[in-house]
């Protein structure tokens, strides 16, 4: 037995068949206009700022070129070690450059002795650099291993590295005491384009040199008490009194005491004969 329902008009008004007079079609160049500018809203939408871009790709921004950053990608880092082994600079430039140095290190300094240590300091950070640098450039394998006792230690300021900076060996080198030994300069060429004033008489400028000394010896394991430059020339003209004058008026020497700490290895070394 068959059920029937009732049809029911919808009460959804019929589909016109044709369109009224004020619609107006679209044409195809209008819909591809359209689409268009509905795509690129929804692209400024959903786009992320260029900061989160930078982020999320990972990789930094180019380096500008500078000191830090050369234009061709190479540092001081990949420097041969041996490219400016014999490379030396002209006195007229070194002169410049130190004046320069004393002028920086003179500004707020309130006395000589101040002025000195800054000029020590200066210096103590190129001693550190320079006991590596020249025992790796070392052609002799037997040169090039650092020193373990404080003689050998003295004799290598005196000897390569005098040579290295200044291109001679140190005028003379003693001994004082167990800690306490005196590398002789007679003629400091960073004492040579220096006119001091009066209120400055007593500045040595070697004092940079002792800085230099000073990180020598801390780079390699004998901590220092300090090392200090001393113009002895006026001394010795003062002792020569009218006998005439001294050869080397700028006669310096530089003061190196170790330690105690040194002294006790020193001879733990001698009594175990090495």
């Amino acid at each position: 037995m068959s059920t029937t329902f009732p049809i029911r008009q919808s009460s959804l008004p019929p589909r016109p068949a044709t369109l009224s007079a004020s619609t107006t079609v679209a044409t195809p160049q209008q819909r591809h206009i359209s689409e268009q500018q509905q795509s690129s809203h929804y692209a400024c939408a959903t786009a992320p700022p260029s900061s989160s871009i930078i982020a999320m790709s990972g990789n930094p921004p180019a380096q500008t070129p500078g000191l830090r950053y050369p234009s061709n990608k190479k540092t001081i880092y990949d420097r041969n070690l041996n490219r400016s082994k014999n490379a030396e600079l002209s006195r007229a430039a070194f002169a410049y450059l130190f004046i320069e140095m004393i002028s920086y290190a003179q500004k707020g300094a309130k006395d000589v002795r101040t002025l000195e240590q800054r000029l020590n300091n200066q210096g103590y950070p190129i001693g550190i650099r320079l006991l590596d640098l020249l025992l790796s450039r070392s052609a002799n394998p037997l040169s090039s291993i650092r020193p373990t006792r404080v003689l050998p230690l003295v004799q290598w300021c005196a000897n390569p590295l005098y040579q290295h900076l200044f291109g001679r060996r140190a005028d003379a080198l003693e001994r004082s005491d167990a800690g306490t030994y005196m590398i002789f300069d007679n003629e400091p060429m960073v004492n040579t384009y220096i006119s001091l004033p009066k209120e400055l008489s007593s500045l040595n400028c070697a004092a940079f040199v002792a800085g230099i000394i000073e990180g020598v010896c801390d780079g390699a394991g004998f901590p220092t008490e300090g090392v200090t430059a001393h113009t002895v020339g006026e001394q010795e003209q003062q002792n020569a009194g009218a006998k005439g004058e001294v050869m080397w008026p700028g006669k310096t020497v530089f003061l190196i005491k170790f330690k105690p700490e040194v002294l006790e290895r020193e001879e733990i070394l001698e009594r175990g004969g090495r």
